[in-house]
């Protein structure tokens, strides 16, 4: 906690973050969200995938499924299933 109240306004600057922000509910507001989405979707989500597989290869995804492993409870009831979506 200590860390993200003395480092955490020097890794996500607040005004810079929310410039940012705002500029994501623009793309939202305007549809191109969407837009984007669907022509992604419409041609097999080929940045989607790649993305996620580059995400999965992480280090900290794989020490994650190590410890997750070790947590049965935590995978009943999932809300994703990755292996169908």
């Amino acid at each position: 906690e200590y860390g993200e109240y003395v480092s955490g306004p020097r890794v996500l600057p607040r005004e810079e973050t929310k410039r940012r922000m705002k500029a994501v509910l623009e793309d939202i507001q305007s549809g191109r969200f969407v837009r984007d989405f669907m022509a992604e979707n419409a041609v097999g989500q080929p940045s989607f995938k790649a993305t996620r597989r580059i995400n999965d290869a992480h280090q900290i995804e794989k020490v994650g499924a190590t410890l997750r492993e070790m947590m049965p409870w935590i995978s009943k009831g999932k809300m994703v299933d990755r292996a169908r979506n």
